[in-house]
């Protein structure tokens, strides 16, 4: 990507936070016993091509404000896209008429101010891209023509996109605490279909990154992708049986997302968790660990705050197969007479640990199974842990890949399937929030003929 090079320091954004002190001083004027306001503006460029042509270019340009005001345990909440200050104080004039006819809640409020950031360290999120629309049309082309020529049975294409996005986020409270800070993400994306025999697969790739110098080179990705689909060529069922699965690292992400809402503190207080009241609990092996670090440079859910202005930490979720805690935002604790966890909005950077084996060692040790790349549906219950999902994959003979599977589903109930974890392996998948590599589970009932 040399012909790419840094954007010029963004000078568009406005002072988000004196947009947050009108809010606040407003609210205040209004009567507002507490009061929190977060704007974002963001502004990103997008383009897809498909069969050599461009297909689409977006630009995208969004702000907004949001505004929740109290007064006393009476809650209101509204938003606007009209960052005027008339707007703003509007906006929040309509959050105090809402508190007005909402019921009381005791765990209603901001944050405790102990729990508020101090400071807010640089992560180094934000890395904005001087990337043209025609430089992006000429990627996005090149990465499928990389794609197509793969192989002569790849035969249609679903397309290529090239994206950089970036954006500034601020918050503040009427505790006194005021925060911002930018964010960039970029990616390179591709999907292509391959036929043989009438029969038709489809697959994929993607990179993305905060740092648009750390993407895959555009060819690499197309590659990826055609190599991906062609492997896939020739798929066959499988007879319904009770067999070993090992899930990738792109799909075994899905899993670990499954526990993490099964402990985030709306599930636990809503008792509607397969995991309630397992704090103390062991969920998993005795080996396997979860850490949550939120300050990962450049890492793509790193936050030096949550969306409450609460300070992340670094924290162990799982160690020794044991759930140490859930994961709470300051409303959520206080439900559960705990301490918020500075999760309000989501998780920042969670790692499975595993013991250090790579991809093949991985495949060896379940010798034989079906490898899972690919999963279809919404079949998982949140309530119960069961589990049921269309799949794709690879099955495996004396720890090698002999064919393309597809057309089954896979099932169980995530509790038994979190205590059969085998293995994690230390192919890490880093695209995401969730840092885990493939992860191998005893046993599971695989659906086919």
């Amino acid at each position: 990507m040399s012909k790419d090079k840094p954007a010029a320091p963004v000078a568009e954004w406005p002072d988000l936070l004196a947009l947050v002190d009108i809010a606040l001083e407003e609210a205040d004027s209004l009567g507002a016993s507490q009061a929190e306001a977060a704007v974002s503006m963001d502004v990103g460029l997008s383009v897809t091509a498909r069969l050599g042509e461009v297909e689409t270019i977006e630009y995208h340009r969004d702000r907004g404000m949001a505004v929740t005001v109290y007064f006393g345990t009476h809650k209101g909440s509204a938003s606007t896209s009209d960052l005027g200050a008339d707007a703003l104080r509007e906006t929040v004039a309509k959050a105090c008429s809402i508190a007005r006819f909402t019921a009381e809640d005791a765990c209603a409020g901001l944050a405790d101010p102990a729990d508020l950031a101090g400071e807010v360290p640089d992560l180094q999120l934000s890395h904005p891209w001087d990337l043209s629309p025609e430089r992006a049309c000429e990627m996005a082309i090149a990465c499928e023509a990389a794609a197509m020529g793969v192989d002569a049975r790849i035969t249609n294409s679903e397309g290529a996109s090239v994206g950089t996005h970036r954006g500034f986020r601020a918050y503040g409270n009427s505790y006194g605490f005021r925060g911002a800070y930018p964010g960039t993400v970029h990616s390179v994306s591709c999907a292509v279909l391959g036929s043989e025999n009438g029969s038709m697969e489809r697959d994929y790739w993607y990179s993305t990154a905060r740092d648009w110098r750390e993407l895959e080179d555009v060819a690499q990705v197309g590659r990826r992708s055609g190599e991906r689909t062609v492997r896939r060529l020739g798929a066959r069922k499988l007879a319904t049986a009770r067999l070993p699965v090992l899930f990738s690292p792109e799909v075994a992400r899905g899993l670990i997302g499954h526990f993490v809402g099964a402990i985030r503190g709306g599930s636990q207080y809503r008792r509607a968790s397969f995991l309630l009241d397992a704090a103390g609990e062991r969920i998993f092996p005795d080996w396997f660990a979860i850490s949550e670090r939120p300050h990962l440079p450049r890492a793509l859910a790193s936050a030096p705050f949550d969306h409450e202005g609460v300070r992340t930490c670094d924290r162990e979720i799982v160690e020794g197969g044991v759930l140490l805690g859930y994961v709470l935002s300051a409303y959520s604790a206080r439900k559960l007479g705990l301490r918020t966890t500075g999760n309000a909005g989501g998780t920042h950077n969670l790692i499975v640990h595993g013991r250090g084996r790579d991809f093949e060692q991985m495949l060896a040790l379940m010798g034989r199974g079906l490898l899972v790349t690919e999963l279809m549906g919404q079949g998982v219950n949140g309530v119960t842990g069961d589990y049921s999902r269309g799949a794709a994959g690879f099955w495996v003979e004396n720890g090698r890949i002999v064919h393309p599977v597809h057309e089954v589903t896979i099932a169980g109930n995530l509790k038994d399937m979190y205590r059969q974890i085998v293995e994690v392996g230390s192919d890490l998948d880093l695209r995401g929030g969730i840092r885990t590599g493939s992860i191998l589970i005893s046993e599971m009932t695989v659906a086919g003929d």
